[in-house]
């Protein structure tokens, strides 16, 4: 029994100590796979351990840490980067950084290159949405408290935005409900916005180019 306290006492320190794990991460500090499901299982279903998706987790130790360092933000844009690979931030989700949306949006929206999809955990809802590979582009690689973190810019995230709805998007008065704030936007992000628009080519997205920028 004690033995058994020790050796979960092991791998939950050694779980405190990283950001994101997975059950092989433990393999070679406990042979039995029975047991370290069962450890595993035991803390997740104690509430220290935090289960992300299949198979990845996280420990509230180390996300409690991160909230007391005011870098909750940043672990959480990490976790949607890491959960579906590759991916970048974008959207609603970087807009609202940029006050291009007003309102708070309630998940982490990312774009990526494989299928659409939702993991949800109490951490929050993390979204992709696909896009052709063609236009998996205009994002910035950045390094923070350790992690590396791709998000789109400010312009991409506007394109992406527009991307996804275009077929939602009749007329200029459709356009204009979307409200977005692009005021701010210097010459260099509209000429970028067109570079996109352009390589996407469809006939529907400059007419609502052209009616976001009228």
């Amino acid at each position: 029994m004690r033995n058994d306290k020790k050796r979960s006492k092991t791998i939950i320190k050694l779980a405190e100590k990283l950001p994101v794990f997975t059950f092989d991460d433990f393999l070679s500090v406990e042979e039995s796979k029975s047991y370290l499901w069962m450890v595993l299982h035991r803390y997740e279903k104690s509430g220290r351990l935090l289960r992300l998706k299949k198979g990845i987790y996280t420990t509230t130790t180390y996300v409690e840490r991160m909230r007391n360092r005011g870098e909750i933000e940043i672990f959480t844009d990490f976790l949607a980067n890491f959960l579906y690979s590759p991916s970048y931030l974008s959207l609603e989700t970087i807009l609202y950084r940029h006050n291009i949306l007003t309102e708070i949006p309630v998940n982490l929206t990312s774009i990526s290159k494989n299928k659409t999809a939702v993991f949800t955990n109490k951490l929050g809802n993390f979204l992709y949405h696909k896009i052709k590979p063609s236009l998996f582009c205009g994002f910035e690689f950045s390094e923070e408290s350790g992690f590396s973190i791709v998000r789109a810019t400010k312009t991409k995230a506007i394109f992406d935005f527009l991307y996804l709805r275009k077929n939602i998007l009749p007329n200029k008065e459709a356009v204009k409900e979307l409200r977005l704030n692009i005021r701010n936007l210097s010459r260099a992000d509209i000429k970028e916005l067109k570079k996109y628009v352009a390589v996407e080519g469809s006939k529907k997205l400059k007419e609502i180019l052209n009616y976001l920028l009228d």
